[in-house]
């Protein structure tokens, strides 16, 4: 009579205790010793034994080539998102692009308007200044039959012709000359509408020569002394500028502010504004 010794409800156990390759193959190897040592199993036996261990490995690289199609689905997603990013930058990046060029073409704009309104009003200055030498002259003819009065100083140019004349001296570089014109028009004629320029002017020549200390002080007394003017956004943008030149960004940054806060409208706004997203 044969005695079975490894019935297969215990291949069967051994197999789904493994849950892993390397833990089947050890239980595999365990049975085979057990069935050669222990006891001698019937023919019957050994063929249901090998039939499971077919079956096992079977399950086996069934569970291995699952494994490697969901490896290979996780490689293909990531190559997919790899791309998607990769697509994203450079659309990111090209957007940055065009939004910069935007912005700088805006500025150029802007700085162009500004130059167009400035040459507009110098040649209403031009043309008031003609004006007043008109005048001038018509008032310093005497009359045929009138005693000329030679006690009487001559009158001095009006402060459109001062504003011209110190301006021309500007644009030939002539700096000392026109900052001298431009004090004698802001002592002369305080209450001129041009005052508040011929001050800012007097700053930009002291920057033109390079003293920087004089040029941010007078930006700063135009801001002052011409709150409610044109030129004071204008020498706040300068001394800004001047300031970051000089690695002074804190007090550029409250310059700057204050022509967003201050000047909300102005074509400096603007300016201070895309200068404030780049100063650090």
């Amino acid at each position: 009579m044969t005695t079975r010794c490894l019935p297969r409800r215990v291949v069967g156990v051994a197999a789904g205790a493994a849950g892993t390759r390397a833990v089947a193959l050890t239980s595999m190897a365990a049975l085979l010793a057990l069935s050669t040592s222990a006891c001698m199993a019937s023919k019957g036996d050994v063929r249901v034994l090998q039939d499971e261990l077919r079956a096992l490995r079977g399950s086996i690289a069934q569970a291995d080539t699952a494994r490697r199609a969901q490896a290979d689905t996780a490689m293909m997603l990531i190559a997919r998102t790899n791309d998607s990013l990769r697509i994203l930058s450079t659309r990111f990046a090209a957007f940055q692009a065009n939004v910069s060029g935007s912005i700088y073409d805006m500025n150029r704009q802007l700085l162009q308007i500004q130059e167009l309104s400035g040459q507009s009003q110098r040649r209403l200055q031009e043309l008031r200044a003609s004006m007043e030498s008109r005048n001038d002259a018509m008032t310093a003819t005497p009359a045929a039959s009138s005693p000329v009065d030679t006690t009487k100083a001559p009158a001095g140019p009006g402060p459109a012709q001062l504003f011209q004349i110190a301006f021309d001296q500007m644009q030939r570089g002539s700096f000392g000359v026109a900052r001298t014109g431009f004090q004698e028009l802001v002592d002369k004629y305080p209450k001129f509408e041009e005052a508040p320029s011929a001050q800012l002017y007097i700053g930009q020549s002291f920057a033109e020569e390079k003293n920087t200390a004089a040029a941010d002080s007078v930006y700063q007394l135009v801001a002052t002394k011409y709150p409610k003017s044109k030129a004071a956004p204008t020498a706040l943008y300068k001394y800004a500028l001047s300031l970051i030149a000089q690695k002074n960004t804190a007090p550029a940054k409250t310059a700057l502010n204050r022509i967003v806060k201050d000047y909300p409208n102005s074509d400096e706004a603007s300016l201070a504004r895309d200068l404030l997203r780049t100063t650090k």
